[in-house]
């Protein structure tokens, strides 16, 4: 059953960037067959650096296409399904819907409180990624269940503070990193398990011995995802007994 799970189960990882390549890929080799890729923008020159699937002859390709004939050269299983689109109040919910699981690769903080608000009220898990220099997180979310991303935080950081954070940038590696664990997180759900990063967030520090730490995060009261409630129901049945 877990086996046909992972060759049925749909995935929609919105963004081919930084996260997304590495994410796209890892799903791909490790045999999640049905991918859904959702991005607006064409491949730059600035993009190859760091992101895996693009060569210099598809600059200026749409980067959902460029991936998409990359995966289906290395892996001809699978069916990947190219979206030269943003992830939108308009169709969010529809994408959402049809997919098992989802990935956020996304470098906008409105988009990510948008996946996570269309995720929790459709109940579709999803995995939280972000990178900023040699840092990152992921996180993974389970509507009703886990803590969601306005658990951690009750809105998206004003524009100051975003403009500040895309300046930054990121490292390859460090966004490689991230997006592994998040196909990782995918695999998970697709396998019938419980995904590692259920109530927790890992950090990485691309410069530290101890590059991984593991915070947990409980849900927030009060939080429209209602994952609190749960947790108190059970802390009533518990006491209970």
């Amino acid at each position: 059953m877990a086996g046909k799970m992972l060759s049925n189960g749909r995935v929609l990882i919105i963004g081919a960037g930084g996260l997304g390549n590495p994410a796209t890929w890892a799903l791909a080799r490790a045999g999640a067959a049905r991918i859904t890729l959702v991005d607006p923008d064409p491949v730059e020159l600035s993009n190859l650096a760091r992101q895996i699937l693009y060569r210099i002859e598809d600059i200026g390709a749409p980067k959902v296409e460029a991936a998409a004939r990359r995966i289906r050269a290395m892996y001809p299983g699978v069916d990947i399904n190219p979206l030269e689109a943003s992830f939108t109040a308009d169709n969010g919910a529809a994408l959402a819907s049809a997919h098992d699981f989802i990935i956020d690769a996304t470098d906008d903080p409105a988009t990510k409180f948008l996946i996570n608000d269309t995720a929790c009220a459709l109940s579709r898990p999803f995995a939280y990624g972000g990178v900023l220099g040699m840092n990152g997180q992921a996180m993974t979310v389970l509507p009703g269940r886990s803590a969601c991303l306005r658990c951690l935080f009750e809105a998206p950081p004003d524009a100051l503070e975003t403009a500040s954070c895309r300046e930054a940038g990121i490292i390859g590696p460090v966004a490689g990193v991230i997006g592994e664990i998040q196909a990782g997180e995918a695999l998970a759900v697709l396998r019938g398990a419980t995904p590692w990063l259920t109530g927790r967030i890992l950090t990485y520090d691309a410069t530290s011995a101890g590059r991984f730490r593991l915070t947990a995060v409980a849900a927030r009261e009060g939080c429209k995802c209602g994952a609190s409630r749960r947790a108190n129901n059970s802390s009533a049945t518990d006491a209970a007994h």
